[in-house]
């Protein structure tokens, strides 16, 4: 695992990793959801990770982002105006103010080195399959994950799975989605996907008709 000290082959030191975490800005009906978002939080925090995430301080967002700083890590908000005036701030490392949704997943994408997806809405899934889909036509190489507690997400890959069975979705590119209910298992296999394309040989090439 990385550790906050860690140096390079050069003896310089490490750049701390950093994780964005896509989540709900509701808490959701079980506590499991919430348990999650302490537990990768004071994670993150502990091993001197650095949080990336959409900068708000309610629901499964607000307490991942409070759990890491508890835990005395480094956490990084971003979030659009108009959200920034309707929802409650907290004091984090740095909060970044922009101009709209667009904006802020951008800058999430550049900020980030790897994406994990806690239980969570529309706007969740939004993240979730920008990011995935930006591997593969060769926007980035980070790795994505979701962390699937109490099987919250089985229904949608089931319906990936789906997407692979009728020819939408390569076998490969589904498989490259790390999904785990456990924290460690999920930071484990980022670790091992850093800077790695994942897309390839199914990375996006010219497409031309007849």
């Amino acid at each position: 695992m990385l550790q906050m000290n860690a140096t390079t082959s050069d003896g310089a030191p490490e750049k701390p990793m950093r994780i964005c975490v896509f989540c709900g800005s509701s808490l959701g009906n079980r506590p499991a959801y919430t348990e999650a978002a302490v537990k990768l939080g004071q994670t993150l925090g502990a091993r001197g990770m650095v949080l990336v995430y959409g900068g708000g301080n309610v629901g499964l967002m607000g307490t991942v982002a409070e759990a890491a700083l508890s835990a005395g890590g480094k956490v990084i908000g971003i979030i659009p105006q108009r959200l920034f005036e309707l929802v409650e701030q907290q004091e984090l490392t740095e909060l970044l103010v922009v101009k709209d949704m667009h904006e802020r997943k951008a800058l999430m994408q550049e900020k980030a080195d790897a994406f994990i997806s806690l239980p969570g809405g529309i706007g969740t899934m939004e993240e979730l399959f920008e990011v995935w889909s930006w591997r593969y036509i060769g926007y980035h190489r980070k790795p994505v994950a979701i962390l699937n507690i109490e099987r919250y997400y089985d229904q949608l890959l089931e319906m990936l799975r789906h997407m692979v069975s009728e020819g939408f979705l390569h076998r490969e590119i589904y498989e490259d989605l790390i999904v785990s209910d456990d924290v460690e298992v999920v930071l484990r296999a980022i670790e091992e996907k850093v800077d790695t394309s994942g897309a390839l040989p199914f990375l996006k090439r010219p497409e031309r008709r007849g």
